[in-house]
């Protein structure tokens, strides 16, 4: 692995830097939390209330990971009381939107898997007309139920509340199963397209989606309360009094004076590199090595053993990249697109734990947990191909900075 050699012309950087940095980010930060109180954030949260949701944990990251990478330079009491109330702030505010996101990329991946678009076509202008009937073979009834094991009929779940998000701007490098990208007409639109009818899917798939529809509708309704209760605990109030001082004054160490912050991001860098030298790089380099499918069938609920070590590296890829914006220093593009299959690798194992987890639901149809099987399979074959493309970047990134 090629090392990276500091450059020699560029001068030392004073803890300033740094107190400059966390002083922007705690000001994000109380910006943030004053538009998430002026929106509110109840049953049905807004748009806005979502977004400065997004930005208070954005803000937690970066002054958390300044407070770890650069904490000799920081007062160390300080420095180690809060770090880790603001990791709490941003992995709390962070479980709504995973679970939202996951059942969208499960939902999404079904629809996909049983050969039905992953979107509705678009409406026509002329009168609508009422969906055809499902063939009977397929077991769904026209009248928008389904029949349960012993002949009896029951509602069907609803469809229409489940959204996905699809951002055209600057999409993400998409793994080998994404479906075609958006045409050039859609470019720079945000839009939330309502999730496709399981009239479309076959009675194993459709029941699949509702089991995942359910399960994961109630962990973000819990995870959203769970959320406003932090923010309105004497905790988080805590919390927003220390990051109100932070705004003003950064609390330094007395070595800080004469303190070169370079050394310190270097270091960040060696833990990254010394991580992925851990990886198994050599068998993600070739694709469809099926090395994610091991385990696959293991009776254990915990997480997937092999991705903890990818997880951690996507953790240090960050804190990299954070130091990198306190010494202003550009970040490479191929180290952007390692993080962003990294990100790929994190959502796909946690879909895949979800589409388990709901396999193992009790007394389920065989024809449902087939579906989930397949469900799993297919996301833990995209763990594999985000780690071929991180594998990939990563080369790039290495010989870029060697």
């Amino acid at each position: 692995m090629a090392q990276r050699h500091p450059d020699p012309t560029a001068g030392p950087v004073p803890a300033d830097a740094l107190a400059g940095y966390l002083r922007d980010r705690a000001t994000e930060f109380l910006r943030a939390l004053r538009l998430h109180r002026e929106t509110g954030a109840g049953a049905a949260a807004s748009e806005d209330s979502v977004e400065a949701a997004r930005a208070l944990r954005r803000a937690a990251r970066r002054i958390s990971a300044g407070l770890h990478t650069f904490q000799p330079v920081l007062d160390s009491g300080w420095a180690e009381a809060l770090r880790p109330e603001l990791a709490w702030v941003s992995g709390t505010l962070a479980q709504e939107h995973a679970q939202t996101a996951r059942l969208n990329q499960l939902l999404l991946a079904l629809h996909r898997l049983s050969g039905a678009a992953p979107f509705p076509a678009p409406a026509r202008a002329t009168a609508t007309r009422s969906p055809a009937p499902a063939p009977a073979a397929r077991g769904l009834p026209s009248d928008g139920t389904h029949r349960a094991v012993d002949g009896t009929t029951a509602p069907a779940r609803r469809t229409a509340t489940v959204t996905a998000t699809v951002t055209t701007t600057a999409p993400d490098p998409a793994p080998a199963t994404a479906p075609a990208p958006a045409a050039a007409s859609d470019r720079a639109v945000v839009r939330a397209v309502p999730a496709p009818d399981r009239g479309n899917l076959t009675v194993g798939a459709a029941k699949a989606g509702a089991l995942l529809d359910r399960q994961l509708t109630l962990a973000r309704t819990r995870a959203h309360s769970t959320a406003l209760q932090a923010l309105g605990s004497s905790r988080f109030h805590a919390i927003a009094d220390k990051v109100a001082l932070l705004a003003s004054e950064v609390p330094l160490s007395p070595a800080a004076d004469c303190a070169d912050l370079r050394p310190m991001a270097d270091a960040a860098r060696e833990r990254l590199t010394d991580a992925v030298t851990a990886l198994p790089l050599l068998t993600a380099g070739s694709p469809y090595n099926a090395e994610a499918l091991i385990h696959g069938l293991s009776p254990d609920p915990s997480p997937h053993p092999q991705d903890a070590a990818w997880h951690q590296v996507r953790l240090l890829l960050r804190l990299h990249r954070y130091a990198r914006e306190v010494l202003r220093t550009a970040a490479h593009p191929c180290l952007l697109t390692a993080g962003e299959a990294l990100d790929r690798h994190r959502d796909a194992s946690e879909a895949a734990a979800a589409a388990a987890q709901a396999a193992r639901t009790p007394r389920i149809a065989p024809a449902t947990a087939y579906a989930l099987g397949v469900l799993h399979a297919d996301q833990r074959h995209e763990v594999e191909a985000a780690r071929y493309a991180f594998q990939r970047a990563w080369q790039k990134e290495a010989l870029g900075t060697s």
